[in-house]
């Protein structure tokens, strides 16, 4: 008898993901904002942009929702590396999912009255705040001939992967690795061309 594999088959069993956050709005438009804060690299803002669109709309993110992509430099890489990952010296990307489920109309932190609004009218819809991805393409460049292959294969792969962090998905155990090379994979060769 045949066991049965401990990871699906292959890209054709792997299934769009959809973001653990609250509830995806049903009207709306997707938006991806891009910033490249330095100047060491070329960054192709709308082509990564794009592919940014592409791989929401593949993994279920539909509506009015935003996603940041911010590239920067060793100096501002290495400082939000020690920051939030207690790492020395710059990474290639770290991602910030926003996993406020609940985002609320009103005064911020406390979400209080909603202000000058006329009670009988419904409040404003918010965008679903996806997070940031953050790219610095100077150790993109540096990894890219050991890992990608060149400088825009990495850029797109850090992208996409960076992405999928922001979905929820992880790959501190093998069978997260296994799944998540798996999906990176899969839309890089749907969506990406060198």
């Amino acid at each position: 008898m045949a066991e049965d594999p401990p990871f699906p088959a292959g890209p054709d069993d792997l299934v769009p993901m959809v973001s653990k956050r609250r509830k995806l709005p049903d009207e709306g438009q997707l938006e991806v904002f891009v910033t490249d804060e330095q100047i060491a690299h070329p960054v192709d803002a709308v082509r990564w942009a794009r592919l940014a669109e592409d791989v929401l709309h593949a993994e279920g993110i539909r509506g009015d929702a935003e996603l940041s992509v911010l590239y920067i430099d060793e100096t501002a890489m290495a400082e939000l590396n020690e920051r939030f990952m207690a790492t020395e010296g710059p990474t290639d990307v770290l991602s910030f999912p926003i996993d406020d489920d609940d985002v609320g109309v009103g005064r911020s932190p406390d979400n209080g009255t909603t202000g000058p609004m006329n009670s009988r009218s419904e409040p404003m819809e918010v965008p679903l705040l996806l997070g940031d991805v953050v790219i610095c393409p100077a150790v993109a460049a540096r990894n890219a001939p050991t890992h990608a292959g060149n400088y825009d294969d990495e850029m797109a792969l850090l992208l996409v992967h960076g992405i999928l962090h922001v979905l929820g998905m992880d790959h501190g155990e093998p069978e997260e690795e296994w799944l998540m090379q798996s999906k990176e994979r899969e839309l890089l060769a749907r969506f990406y061309r060198s």
